[in-house]
């Protein structure tokens, strides 16, 4: 199943895809340090990356009628500066928004699905009339605006036209799902808020859902300060092991984790970086594993402690927060993270090797989807295509 995606970046999502089964024709990314990486991994003969034909383009100027194979997938994560939490939520306003160039690819490429991924700022209130439209344009891409027509005045239209009693029957259209989801939910060992859209062009019966949950803090909480079998795995001795906070220690002692939960434990910062050596103290042959001094803590910005998912990586406004993509050990101390312990925390495979300065690499795994996140989603499409097609 042939595929496309937008907004690259350093690969997270189209990794995913692909391990998912999924072939892409072309990848588009405008910045040159991103393309950069997913060169360096082709001409590394990485076999995720093969074949795929690397654009470094703006999207808002690429010619899809270049491409001529049949597409099944539509997928990319436009830029989430608009929405994020900790941008200016310029929404719309912001010409970052570039939800309109995914929809403009749907509409010239006509894709059995589509995924797009963003931040989950987009679900607030103040962009709750925006997120309709979106979806209204996702549901009906050939429904163009005017000429000078403003956004709000073309989502009227749109709803009209959504409500009328009839509509063409060589329309396209799709059916589309949202969800904001965890990553860490998924077996990713970060706490990564996201929204997940998932369309179908109409005329494929899909009757597909998001998939289920696979892991719970509960769960790891239970093989932390009930069962130990946490810390037995990790090798690490009683004595050794931290006291657990007072909430916890209180649900602990009212039962509240006697039962066995039917999910995972949430991976956390410990199970990422096993096998890893301490960068701090020898240097390693490891790609990417590259001590990073200066790390210091302050208010709001302590770091991600060693023993839960770690905190959602950030790409920051102006290169990497000072205080963010820390390390917190239980004595109190504090250091970066190298740039594979981030990777592996992002999910990417080990022999996926990371291009550039420490802080440009971080900005391209700050601002990426997890691979396992990825993966989970794409998978339960590419199953569910390749099911209807069997059909």
């Amino acid at each position: 199943m042939k595929s496309v995606e937008l907004f690259v970046g350093a690969g997270g999502l189209a990794l995913g895809s692909a391990r998912a089964g999924f072939k892409h024709d072309t990848v588009v990314e405008r910045d040159r340090n991103a393309c950069a990486t997913l060169r360096h991994n082709q001409e590394q003969g990485h076999p995720l990356v093969q074949g795929w034909r690397i654009r470094e383009d703006d999207v808002t100027q690429f010619d899809y009628s270049q491409i001529k194979r049949q597409v099944t997938l539509v997928a990319g994560g436009p830029p989430c500066q608009p929405f994020s939490m900790g941008g200016k939520h310029g929404g719309h306003r912001d010409k970052r928004d570039l939800f309109p160039e995914a929809i403009r690819a749907v509409r010239e490429l006509r894709p059995k699905a589509v995924i797009i991924e963003n931040v989950r700022g987009l679900l607030r209130e103040a962009f709750s009339d925006y997120l309709e439209y979106i979806l209204l344009q996702l549901h009906y891409p050939e429904f163009l605006a005017k000429p000078g027509e403003s956004w709000s005045d073309h989502r009227s239209r749109l709803e009209r036209h959504a409500t009328k009693r009839t509509h063409s029957s060589g329309e396209l259209t799709y059916n589309v799902v949202f969800q904001p989801v965890n990553a860490a939910n998924y077996g990713v060992p970060q706490r990564r808020h996201r929204v997940i859209f998932v369309a179908f062009r109409s005329d494929v019966d899909a009757r597909w859902a998001f998939p289920s949950e696979t892991h719970s803090q509960r769960s790891l909480l239970r093989s932390q300060w009930v069962t130990g079998d946490y810390w037995d795995r990790h090798k690490v001795a009683k004595k050794d092991r931290p006291e657990p906070p007072p909430r916890v220690r209180s649900q602990v002692q009212r039962g509240l984790f006697a039962e066995e939960d039917e999910l995972l434990p949430w991976a956390t910062v410990r199970d990422a970086l096993a096998g890893l050596p301490d960068p701090r103290k020898a240097a390693s042959e490891i790609p990417n594993h590259v001590f990073q001094p200066g790390a210091r803590p302050y208010p709001g910005h302590t770091g991600s402690p060693l023993d839960e998912p770690a905190k959602a990586l950030k790409a920051g406004v102006h290169g990497v927060p000072g205080g963010e993509n820390m390390l917190a050990y239980p004595d109190g101390s504090v250091r970066y993270f190298t740039v594979r312990e981030s990777a592996r925390l992002q999910t990417f495979p080990d022999d996926y090797e990371f291009t550039g300065v420490w802080s440009e690499t971080m900005r391209q795994l700050g601002n990426a989807v997890p691979v396992g996140l990825g993966e989970v989603v794409a998978r339960s499409v590419h199953r569910t295509l390749r099911r209807r097609k069997r059909k």
